[in-house]
């Protein structure tokens, strides 16, 4: 029941993630941030199952983090998305493989150019202008479709995103009562509100 949201503008990508940790039908938590900066200016959103996201996102940003030091300059966003992909995917081989949705987004520090990428459980990859993960793609990817511009910039971005949480608000069962949003750009990454 969780859902993740990802608009990628002209040099910038905004991204929403909901608040809520929940369990069956029970809600556990009600601040819960189901983001983890790899970097300054790549961020990894994720959903699904506890254990499995907080375990298998700590990894992957600890290892990014790691790769940084050992070279002696940062991953790009398509470095650390081909990591996660293959790290993913390793699991899958295994006994116990990560159920867990991703979106990663990222902007270069010197060119600005914006990136997002979706992930699933399966560790399959694609580079998209816009993303959702869970169950919110349901009442989303209509409102992103036809209301998107790849040559969008912050202000019309945040206006589409707002569109889309309202939808979720309106039309989906779960009350999501809070999301984060954060923008990923050139400068960093910051958290901002939407009203």
């Amino acid at each position: 029941m969780e859902v993740l949201l990802g608009i990628q503008g002209k040099d910038f990508v905004l991204v929403a993630s909901d608040a809520l940790a929940i369990t069956s039908i029970i809600t556990m938590k009600r601040n819960h941030n189901k983001t983890r900066k790899l970097n300054n200016n790549v961020l990894l959103m994720f959903s699904g199952e506890g254990g499995d996201t907080v375990q298998f996102c700590e990894f992957i940003q600890r290892n990014v983090q790691l790769n940084g030091i050992r070279r002696g300059y940062p991953l790009s966003t398509k470095a650390a998305a081909n990591f996660t992909r293959v790290e993913l995917a390793d699991s899958l081989r295994s006994r116990h493989p990560y159920q867990v949705n991703l979106l990663i987004a990222g902007c270069d520090p010197e060119t600005g150019v914006p990136e997002l990428y979706w992930m699933d459980y399966l560790a399959s990859l694609k580079k998209l202008p816009f993303a959702v993960q869970g169950y919110g793609q349901y009442f989303c990817n209509s409102t992103l479709d036809r209301y998107y511009r790849p040559d969008m910039n912050l202000e019309e971005a945040k206006a589409l995103m707002k569109k889309c949480v309202n939808e979720l608000k309106v039309r989906f069962i779960v009350n999501f009562s809070d999301f984060v949003f954060q923008v990923v750009d050139k400068e960093g990454i910051r958290e901002i509100t939407i009203e």
